[in-house]
């Protein structure tokens, strides 16, 4: 006897003869790929619904408040390392600077020598900032011109603190962390590679090795000089800077 139905009836049952179900691959193909309690497959509402780019979450206040004090932490180290030195610098001085307990300090930097490393890796990072912000369209000799100009200024308004080359102590830290030392020779290289076209385009001394060129630019952004000429009154900072950056590339030669 033929199964009978009423159309409607919520207690109708699926015909016995009724086609197989598709498998997975072809029912999500075909947009069948969901089944009734009855064992029906029914049409797929969403099978093309459009993903969704979720904005990334949102940080919380804790977090948000942690990172704010580890840049007024590094903040105060810069300033420290400026005015003191990193011998004479002690956890104790920038966590006062801070106004924060010691131990609130130790849960961001474990050692001085991690914290000082710290100041320095970000120093670097900004570095790279500010070499990447000059057109590379500009001849090599303008962006190495430009670079250390960038650099020099920034000693000038103290936000760059003594240089490893002043402080043996801290040279010896920073040698020994990777960090520093990762983003140094990552830095060296982009401003080699500067050096190199500079020198393929005549604008450098033939006689002269790309290292020496090299850390003879390092060794003009821990030069004292600035200071003397700071101290001295009779110039602007930025006519120290042009100064010095004109010794540095031109010399003193008539």
């Amino acid at each position: 006897m033929r199964a009978q139905w009423r159309r409607g009836s919520p207690s109708r049952a699926c015909p016995r003869s009724r086609p197989a179900a598709p498998s997975p691959r072809s029912a999500s193909s075909s947009g069948y790929n969901h089944r009734s309690r009855d064992g029906c497959v029914t049409p797929c509402t969403h099978r093309y619904r459009t993903p969704v780019n979720l904005p990334p979450p949102r940080k919380s206040f804790r977090e948000t408040q942690f990172e704010l004090r580890e840049e007024a932490i590094l903040d105060a180290t810069n300033r420290l390392l400026g005015d003191k030195g990193y011998e004479a610098m002690s956890m104790d001085d920038i966590a006062a600077e801070v106004g924060i307990a010691k131990g609130s300090l130790y849960k961001h930097f474990e050692s001085k020598e991690a914290l000082a490393a710290a100041v320095m890796v970000r120093l670097l990072d900004q570095t790279r900032a500010a070499l990447d912000a000059l057109s590379p369209d500009r001849p090599a000799i303008e962006r190495l011109e430009g670079l250390l100009r960038w650099t020099l200024s920034q000693r000038l308004s103290g936000s760059v603190p003594h240089l490893p080359s002043t402080s043996p102590a801290l040279q010896n830290s920073l040698l020994a962390n990777r960090g520093y030392m990762d983003a140094l020779m990552g830095l060296s290289e982009r401003i080699g590679e500067m050096i190199q076209d500079a020198r393929a385009a005549g604008s450098l001394s033939a006689t002269l090795r790309d290292e020496f060129v090299l850390y003879s630019l390092y060794a003009r952004t821990c030069d004292p000089t600035l200071e003397f000429l700071k101290a001295g009154g009779s110039m602007s900072d930025a006519e120290i800077v042009e100064q010095m950056v004109s010794a540095c590339f031109r010399g003193l030669a008539a």
